[in-house]
């Protein structure tokens, strides 16, 4: 397998000195559960050369690289097909940063090439509809969100077998739309449908099934059932911890949802040492106008105006509703809970005007 190890225990040498001794483990060719994970993911970033490349970058949050790649790619692409596909990928790396707008209209331009051949039903446009979806999810427009998600899985269903992960993606992603319209039983109906099938599809250490627990934990948190979304979250970030490198924006959504349940619970300082957590990750990672980052700062924000420290959850409030009003739709919710958010603040601090 190469030169990669399990890490056994991490100890602190003093603890006045940032410096830890940790236990590493060499696998080797019998080690079943790493192969398992390692043959799943050879398999999901699929293509060959440089497009395989490109598909990696994209699974490991290397979006500023995977835009040179694609960009690089478009420039050499000799036909419709080659144009499509690299149209699509540059959707997914736009919609990773954060620009919305962009990923929109690149999944638009791909679509427009595949209809010229392709009728609206056929199966290889089931991907373009679910990432059309997806963008308008995150720019808070719920319904063509769901229309486009339905689109997609209207497809998967006549194309695929019932236990395919890819119908676990759909569902999981119509079980999203629902919980952002706060429809939460609905939600839990299709994140359960979906987390079914990866049980059964994914080796257990899968990154795909911590997003999967992530997702049941955050309708127990939107439901107020806190110690349920605990439990889920926890078996969420224990997977995340074990795949993926330590700087993965996908570690930070742990973080940072676990930051949430402590918040919720009135453990002020929890969640205060997890959102903070979540937010250095996220500022390493992720370009400084990312709505992420926006969703990190009001977070942190929303612990101090809890903690009566008005002046500090102001400071973070700006500083979310800057990245938002730069990176988001002037109708966007996340824009109205940022003005609610700092009217609060000021109702707090007795401004009432």
């Amino acid at each position: 397998m190469h030169t990669v190890f399990r890490i056994g225990e991490i100890r602190q040498v003093d603890k006045k000195c940032p410096l830890y001794e940790v236990d590493l483990k060499l696998t080797s060719d019998d080690d079943q559960q790493l192969r398992q994970l390692t043959d799943r993911i050879r398999e999901e970033v699929d293509g060959t050369g440089w497009y395989q490349l490109g598909q990696l970058l994209l699974t490991i949050g290397q979006f500023d690289k995977a835009e040179e790649l694609y960009t690089a790619l478009l420039e050499q692409a000799s036909n419709d097909s080659d144009k499509a596909h690299v149209y699509h990928m540059l959707g997914m790396m736009k919609n990773g940063k954060g620009q919305y707008t962009e990923a929109a209209s690149f999944y638009e331009m791909s679509l427009k090439i595949e209809r010229k051949t392709l009728p609206e039903d056929h199966p290889s446009l089931g991907p373009t509809y679910n990432n059309i979806g997806q963008v308008y999810k995150n720019m808070g427009d719920y319904s063509t969100a769901l229309k486009f998600y339905e689109k997609s899985h209207k497809i998967l269903e006549k194309a695929l077998p019932s236990n395919h992960p890819n119908l676990a993606s759909s569902y999981n992603n119509i079980g999203g739309v629902y919980r952002n319209m706060g429809d939460y039983s609905k939600a839990l109906e299709f994140y359960e449908k979906s987390h079914k099938i990866l049980e059964k599809a994914l080796p257990s250490n899968h990154p795909d099934l911590a997003m999967s627990y992530n997702n049941i934990g955050a309708v127990y948190n939107n439901m107020g059932d806190y110690s349920k979304a605990l439990e889920f979250y926890e078996k969420s970030h224990k997977i995340r911890e074990n795949a993926l490198p330590p700087n993965h924006p996908s570690l930070a959504i742990s973080y940072n949802n676990i930051g949430g349940v402590y918040n919720a619970m009135g453990d002020y300082s929890k969640a205060l040492e997890f959102y903070e957590k979540a937010h250095k990750i996220r500022e390493k990672a992720l370009p400084p106008n990312h709505p992420e980052l926006a969703s990190s700062y009001n977070n942190i924000g929303a612990v101090y105006n809890d903690m009566g420290d008005y002046s500090k959850a102001l400071e973070f409030y700006e500083n979310s509703l800057k990245i938002r009003e730069t990176a988001l739709s002037p109708n966007h919710p996340s824009l109205a809970t940022s003005y609610n958010n700092i009217g609060e603040v000021y109702r707090n601090m007795g401004d009432y005007s």
